[in-house]
């Protein structure tokens, strides 16, 4: 009898610690895009809401939710800024702001949209994300490129941080 609870015991148990809420990969997706018509690169940064969430709150706002309904000034402020410290894009070795569009929520995932504007005669294109590195040592972010003939896709990790394409 005691042998047949222990082996219940050690059959549920692993079920039971492995629901938990966490996911299991951390990782963020950035698309640039260059839009010859517009001469702008067009940016659309995808991170895990909670992950997004957990970061902001430990950083700027131990109260903040990322929803719908939560107050988006504030938080597209705190997205903004983060963003900003964090993803740097040099072009022809420039380092270049962006203007921080928007963001929408999909499933569990936030989608920041971002745009810089007045590009031209792209010779090279520097990407550096650090995004997350500071809260998840495992995190990972892959940069998608797509511009003037060339798709690209690069994995970034706290040892190597950036990417980078030359266009001859």
């Amino acid at each position: 009898m005691k042998l047949l609870k222990l082996t219940i015991i050690f059959l549920i148990l692993p079920v039971l610690l492995s629901n938990t809420k966490e996911h299991e990969y951390y990782v963020s997706v950035t698309k640039i895009e260059y839009a010859k018509k517009q001469q702008s690169l067009q940016i659309i940064s995808q991170i895990f809401i909670d992950d997004f969430e957990a970061l902001l709150r430990k950083r700027y706002d131990e109260n903040i939710t990322l929803a719908p309904d939560s107050d988006s000034r504030i938080i597209n402020t705190y997205m903004e800024r983060y963003l900003s410290d964090k993803l740097n894009i040099k072009v022809n070795g420039s380092i270049l702001n962006f203007n921080f569009i928007g963001k929408e929520y999909k499933d569990d995932i936030t989608y920041c949209y971002l745009e810089i504007e007045d590009i031209s005669n792209i010779k090279s294109i520097e990407v550096i994300n650090r995004a997350l590195f500071d809260l998840f040592p495992e995190q990972q972010n892959i940069v998608r490129l797509k511009m003037l003939g060339e798709n690209r896709s690069f994995l970034l990790v706290p040892d190597n941080d950036k990417c980078m394409l030359n266009f001859n």
